[in-house]
Formats: structure tokens, sequence, C-alpha cells
């Protein structure tokens, strides 16, 4: 069969160029509102090469979201002295949300995780892997699992708020404000002391 007119052929290249153009339409419509199709046809390839290089449409997000998302960043801020570690981290993560390279992204990331469960699976892979992971194993403190997702809940929430729902005034609070204001309970979650017990009372 010859190949569709004005497709192109696989090349070193294609897959990078399928994969910016997946990453452009999951920020510009959502999880939902990204097709193989669509991405193919922005690619400029057949739908088949997409299917070829990601096997499915979670496959190109999860790829989309691995090549996209700035865990780098976020990693490099969890080194350094323990005891100022939020102060890093909240900085961070807040700059990178202002950033406007990275917020759309982050931005569309969190909404698809919201809205669909197999974009909230594979963000929750990742940031098991790529984020929580690194951050889990730089404490020195006990239930150290449980102190990271605290504080990714925290911040997930922050960012839920200020970012996608855009509720004021958290919404128009400077950032370097925001940080300030959430580090010592980001800090708390990471190093302070954590009332697990039960009680008899409690129960």
């Amino acid at each position: 069969m010859a190949e569709e007119r004005g497709r192109r052929p696989g090349n070193p290249r294609t897959k990078e160029q399928i994969l910016t153009a997946a990453i452009e339409s999951f920020v510009a419509h959502g999880y939902g509102g990204t097709t193989i199709r669509a991405v193919a046809r922005a690619a400029g390839v057949d739908p088949a090469l997409v299917m070829h290089f990601f096997g499915s449409k979670d496959g190109l997000f999860a790829a989309a979201i691995k090549e996209s998302m700035p865990v780098t960043l976020m990693v490099e801020a969890i080194d350094g002295d323990e005891a100022h570690i939020a102060e890093r981290l909240a900085a961070r993560y807040l700059s990178l949300w202002e950033d406007p390279a990275h917020g759309p992204t982050l931005k569309a990331v969190l909404q698809a995780a919201a809205a669909t469960p197999a974009a909230a699976d594979l963000l929750k892979d990742l940031m098991r892997t790529e984020l929580l992971g690194p951050l889990m194993r730089n404490l020195s403190q006990d239930h150290a699992e449980l102190r990271t997702l605290l504080a990714a809940s925290h911040m997930i929430g922050l960012a839920m708020m200020r970012y996608v729902l855009k509720v004021e005034p958290l919404a128009s609070t400077p950032a370097h404000l925001v940080a300030a204001a959430v580090a010592p309970a980001l800090q708390r979650y990471l190093t302070g002391t954590l009332t697990l017990a039960e009680t008899a009372d409690s129960r």
C-alpha cells in the first residue's frame, strides 16, 4: 500500500515530533479532548505510527507527562539541609507553576488526573517513582512514605485551589508569600512529630 500523501515516514525525529504534538494537545484540549488521530494530524504522520511508538492513548499520555513534567527541577530542590527542605520545595514548586513554560503543562496534567482515572493512575505512578521516591529516601525520620504523601497532598491541594479553581485571595497572593506560608506545614509533615498512635478515647 502506498504511503498516505503528506504523511512523513518514521525517522529519528518522528517520535519527538509526535510527542511535541501530543504535549501541545494535552495542554490545549486536556486528556479527554486529545485523540490519536488529532495528534497524528498535528505531527504530520499516520495514526498507525503513533500507535507503533506509544501503543495507546494512555501510553502517549504517560510519555508526554514524563517528557514535559519538570520532575528533575523538583528533585533538585530536595538536596540540601533537611531542616530547610520544605522551604526549598515550596519555593521551587510555586516557581514552576508560575513559569509560563511549565505552568500550563502542570495544570493540564492535574486537570486530566482529576477527571480521568487512567490519567490519575499514570500521574500517581510517575510521582511515586520519579518524585516521591527520591524525597522519601532523603528523609531521616520514620514513616517516610506517609510523610511524603502528606506533603504531596498539601502541595497538590494548593495547586488545585490557586491555579485550577483560582480561589481568591489565594490565587492573587504573591507566590513567594504563599511559599513562605505553606513551608512550615510541609516541614512538619516531612521532619516533625506525627501523632499516629490511636488512643482509647479516639477509637
